[in-house]
């Protein structure tokens, strides 16, 4: 018995093939380079009780993350803590001074985190080291993931106190004012670093 294969089928089977390849290809990709412009970093918190939102403007990031290998994750971020952006700059100026950032002696916050453990389908715990105002303290931030096209989108939040940093000292240390508790959310885009030609 002979097989006859028509050219139609015969391309429509190789489009399939190089379809195919090219996901795997894609699945197997290492994401590592995280696209700033398309970030984004907030934070909410209460004063007199009112929930009051703001975000940093600049920051960078370095990440590793393989789909297939999440365990062997690297995460890294610089933010800008000059760059805040509360609604108002007279609060801007305020937040960059001494009693609460102290931005002229300690410019950046950092988050460096070297292991991850997955939780749920696409859900994360990142376990790492965040320090602000030369404090460093452990943290862990529950994130998704999810692909967006040929990159990938990682969404969480944490809840810090801001008294473990000494941020808001003198009269801002009463919570009664300003709380304690800063929600902090992230929403990175990150890209595989293949720079096409």
């Amino acid at each position: 018995m002979t097989i006859v294969i028509k050219k139609a089928e015969l391309i429509a089977l190789l489009i399939l093939v190089i379809f195919l390849a090219w996901t795997r290809t894609l699945q197997a990709a290492e994401f590592n380079r995280v696209l700033p412009e398309k970030s984004h970093i907030s934070f909410v918190y209460k004063q007199m009780n009112v929930p009051m939102e703001g975000s940093f403007q600049r920051f960078v990031g370095q990440l590793s993350f393989d789909p297939d290998k999440p365990a062997s994750t690297k995460a890294y971020m610089d933010i800008d803590l000059a760059s805040i952006d509360t609604g108002a700059l007279d609060a801007d100026e305020e937040v960059r001074g001494k009693p609460w950032f102290n931005t002229s002696i300690y410019p950046q916050a950092q988050f460096v985190s070297g292991a991850i453990k997955a939780v749920a389908p696409n859900h994360f715990d990142m376990n790492g080291k965040l320090t602000i105002k030369g404090r460093t303290r452990d943290v862990t931030l529950p994130v998704t993931f999810r692909r967006d096209g040929a990159n990938v989108i990682f969404e969480g939040a944490l809840v810090l106190k801001r008294a473990d940093f000494g941020i808001g000292e003198g009269v801002w240390a009463d919570f009664g004012t300003v709380a304690n508790e800063v929600q902090v959310k992230i929403r990175l885009l990150a890209t595989t670093g293949i720079v096409k030609q």
